[in-house]
């Protein structure tokens, strides 16, 4: 009798991860215009901004082949967002369609509904990367990342990925409508443009500059970028792991608050 309770929250788990992966499956369209704007964004600030913001950057080849390198990081954190952002509409819509109440009457746990959500949308975060990351290479992106960077890029991108997911899982049970739910996470992609994710952040303005530096995103992609590259990490990774913890807390936090009062 003990086994069959302490396995059934994860049976139950797996299941709603099924069910997620399937309605990614089941509306493609949906999943190609989530990972169509990232790569969009990056193919037009190489090719069309890349030549002048490159030069400005400076380092050894300059212009785009330099900028694409730079960029790359900005792009990955976008594409987080907007797959995040797909993450608040699905719970909006089981929130006011009335799936959750059919879900009420059967017999499973109930915080297998909230961890298949995060988990199926952490999974299409990595699948939607690794286009954007095929992407980049094919147009010039040369990362000089060792075994152990890339390894250790897999696991800021999850933490990312996974506080970023619980934040829009809290975010779309808030809203009141699915249309809400798609508009309230816009921030998330916005934050990289008021970040060191397209210029660096010395460029900018005194006020806007101090923003820059004090945001969330700005150690993610700073980190991001010194794995990629190849070059030393510093404290940056240590602050974005702390930004990600954070976020991830209030996010769960809220999540389930508001799932609780809710069902």
């Amino acid at each position: 009798m003990t086994t069959a309770v302490a396995s059934h929250p994860l049976r139950d788990s797996t299941t709603m991860v099924r069910r997620n992966l399937k309605r990614m499956v089941r509306y493609p369209s949906m999943t190609v215009q989530l990972i169509a704007m990232p790569v969009l964004l990056l193919l037009l600030f190489v090719y069309v901004f890349g030549g002048t913001l490159g030069a400005g950057i400076g380092g050894p080849s300059g212009g785009r082949a330099e900028y694409v390198n730079y960029v790359v990081p900005a792009i990955l954190i976008i594409t987080i967002a907007t797959i995040v952002q797909g993450t608040a509409v699905s719970v909006a819509m089981d929130m006011t369609e009335g799936i959750i109440a059919r879900f009420r009457t059967m017999n499973i746990a109930r915080v297998s509904v909230l961890t298949g959500h995060v988990v199926g949308s952490v999974i299409q975060a990595f699948l939607s990367v690794a286009v954007v990351v095929g992407v980049a290479l094919a147009i010039g992106f040369r990362p000089q990342a060792g075994f152990g960077d890339w390894l250790a890029l897999v696991g800021l991108v999850a933490a990312v990925s996974f506080a970023l997911v619980w934040l829009t899982v809290a975010i779309g049970q808030s809203s009141q409508t699915v249309e809400g739910a798609s508009s309230l996470p816009m921030p998330l992609m916005f934050l990289p443009f008021l970040g060191s994710g397209f210029v660096p952040t010395d460029t900018m303005p005194e006020g806007v500059r101090w923003f820059a530096e004090h945001q969330p995103f700005t150690p993610i992609m700073e980190s991001i970028r010194a794995l990629l590259m190849d070059t030393p990490v510093g404290n940056d990774v240590w602050i974005a792991l702390a930004w990600c913890a954070g976020i991830a807390l209030v996010g769960y936090v809220w999540a389930k608050k508001l799932y609780n009062r809710k069902v």
